[in-house]
């Protein structure tokens, strides 16, 4: 028998297969792109629960929690600076604490008050590791062997405690004599009279200038701190003061702290 063959013809390649490829892959970054977008918005609902049972959890009502809103930070600004931050304050401090160039500041300030004044020769300012030093000269300021201030002191000090009053910084008074002992029933002897004279000037400043008495303390070290030889009426002269000592923070590290009862 003859054998039949059969006519088979071959297929026409498919030229247009790149299109489901295509498809698929258009298909996929859809789908991509579409779960970036739902990931990136927050569902407020569901903060919102989350907020209500995390009071809850605390005991606390859900009623009484704030909203939460969703803000752009690309619209966030800095905050501005405090004025206490601006002008060097300490922190937790309504005034500000003097230290190094604005001791020197205080103490132009002082010293033109003073002169304007006619007084600046009564008292001596320097400006060292301990803070700022005011010293008050006795002459212009007691009688020989009293601790009573003379009147004509008081506008001299009424001025020193106008630049110094605005700080948050401690004081210490300090009184001294000269070596010559005290000849009077008063004082036993020129530890009591230097003390005294001391606080005379720390009850003007908490008293007339209402500071702060707890930033205030009182020293009498009689004729053992001089800064003069009491060999001379001069030396003597010198050393008959009473010292403001506007203390630096190195400089009071030595005074006690206050302590709240327990």
């Amino acid at each position: 028998m003859r054998s039949r063959r059969k006519n088979t013809h071959e297929k026409e390649p498919n030229l247009e297969r790149w299109l489901v490829s295509y498809a698929d892959f258009i298909t996929l970054l859809f789908a991509v792109f579409v779960t970036l977008y739902a990931m990136s918005i927050v569902d407020k609902k569901k903060v919102e629960q989350v907020q209500a049972s995390i009071l809850s959890s605390f005991g606390i009502a859900a009623n009484a929690a704030s909203p939460v809103n969703v803000v752009d930070s690309s619209q966030l600004a800095p905050l501005p600076s405090s004025p206490a931050e601006t002008a060097g304050e300490t922190a937790g401090s309504e005034s500000p604490y003097a230290e190094g160039e604005e001791f020197d500041r205080i103490k132009k300030e002082i010293l033109d008050r003073l002169t304007a004044d006619g007084a600046r020769n009564e008292v001596k300012i320097t400006v060292n590791e301990r803070g700022l030093v005011i010293s008050l000269k006795e002459a212009g300021f007691f009688a020989s062997g009293s601790a009573s201030m003379q009147p004509e002191a008081l506008p001299v000090l009424h001025e020193i405690a106008k630049a110094i009053k605005g700080y948050a910084n401690t004081f210490r008074v300090e009184g001294h004599t000269d070596n010559v002992p005290v000849r009077n029933q008063e004082f036993l002897s020129n530890w009591e009279l230097s003390t005294t004279r001391a606080l005379t000037i720390v009850h003007y400043l908490v008293d007339r200038q209402n500071l702060p008495p707890d930033r205030l303390s009182v020293a009498g070290y009689g004729e053992y701190r001089p800064i003069a030889d009491n060999a001379t009426a001069e030396g003597r002269r010198k050393n008959r003061r009473v010292d403001i000592v506007m203390l630096s923070r190195e400089g009071s590290q030595g005074e006690p702290r206050q302590r709240s009862e327990p």
